[in-house]
């Protein structure tokens, strides 16, 4: 069976962009491949944060996995930090990944340009990305667009590697990107990716009451200024929030409703509230009974991370012996 491996920081609430653009795909892959989602905490700390903050987020993001359908008897759920061979194996990339290819990544760029100081482990993200993949010898990746310059360089280090360390055989696979269904999902503001940072999201455990205060003033078609306005469904976000959320007909409705003017955009609002309401009322209660019965999560957990330590330690084995530490 195909193996794949995917993580989410907990730098956050889990959000409607990451369930759309990433979540949701991976409980409809769980079972079809030998799944493996982990909560990349380490990758969390090379931007300034709160100790404290971090062990809450990544407790939330735990129930907010779990609550959206990540099965622990069809796939493995853990904490990055609790299986130490990620570091290991990052060191061990280090030596053979250039730092051209470094220098070069978008994402470095990017928020390097927002810090005073860049840290090394800023420009080492992606290699601790790599590792986190190659580990598990994982082939493929679901990931969004934004990560696919990123798994490039996985396969980068992995063709390296083997050349130097593994030249008969192969040993780690250059992981393949899954793009998932649902490619990229804008922020209630309509200008950039649902994103934490931005504060442009939509809580997915959030009560209905709390998504309508985001939903109801949040950004539509520009040009459709008048109740009488006909719109233009494709630039519209919400439109776009229907097509993921809403079954097709409605889709359909929302659509012809728009481009004639049929109903105002409060009215298309509120039909978009009913259909997420309807899809994330049983995640919310999910939540909450994870967090009245906390052994759940603990065992859902650790259970995770001993699988895994078990596949890292037999990898980390052939990588010590490969490169002369054995």
């Amino acid at each position: 069976m195909a193996r794949i491996f995917s993580g989410i920081q907990p730098s956050g609430e889990l959000h409607v962009g990451n369930y759309l653009g990433a979540v949701k795909n991976w409980v409809a892959l769980q079972g079809t491949m030998e799944s493996i989602f982990c909560i990349v905490d380490l990758h969390a700390i090379t931007v300034p944060y709160d100790p404290a903050l971090l062990r809450t987020r990544r407790r939330e993001m735990a129930i907010g996995l779990l609550a959206a359908g990540i099965d622990p008897e069809r796939a493995s759920l853990f904490v990055q930090s609790d299986v130490p061979e990620h570091t290991e194996l990052t060191w061990f990339f280090n030596s053979v990944t250039p730092l051209g290819e470094l220098e070069r990544q978008v994402q470095f760029k990017e928020k390097a340009q927002r810090q005073e100081s860049v840290n090394a482990g800023l420009l080492i993200y992606p290699v601790l990305q790599a590792a986190d993949i190659l580990l598990y010898r994982a082939d493929t990746v679901p990931v969004g667009e934004d990560q696919v310059q990123h798994l490039e360089l996985s396969r980068v280090i992995a063709r390296r590697w083997n050349a130097q360390f593994s030249p008969d055989a192969d040993y780690f696979p250059e992981p393949q990107a899954l793009l998932t269904p649902t490619r990229r999902i804008m922020g209630l503001d309509g200008q950039a990716k649902m994103s934490k940072s931005m504060g442009n999201t939509i809580g997915l455990l959030e009560s209905r009451e709390e998504i309508w205060a985001k939903v109801r003033p949040a950004v539509t078609d520009p040009k459709r200024i008048k109740r009488t306005d006909p719109g233009t469904p494709e630039v519209c976000n919400i439109y776009h929030l229907h097509k993921a959320f809403s079954p097709p007909a409605t889709v359909e409705i929302v659509a012809s409703n728009c481009s004639t003017a049929g109903w105002g955009c409060i009215d298309c609002k509120k039909v978009l509230l009913e259909s997420m309401d309807e899809e994330l009322t049983p995640i919310r209660r999910r939540a909450e009974r994870l967090r009245a019965e906390p052994g759940l999560v603990d065992a859902a957990l650790a259970s995770g991370a001993a699988h895994c330590r078990t596949l890292a330690g037999e990898t980390m084995r052939v990588v010590r012996e490969r490169m002369g530490f054995e």
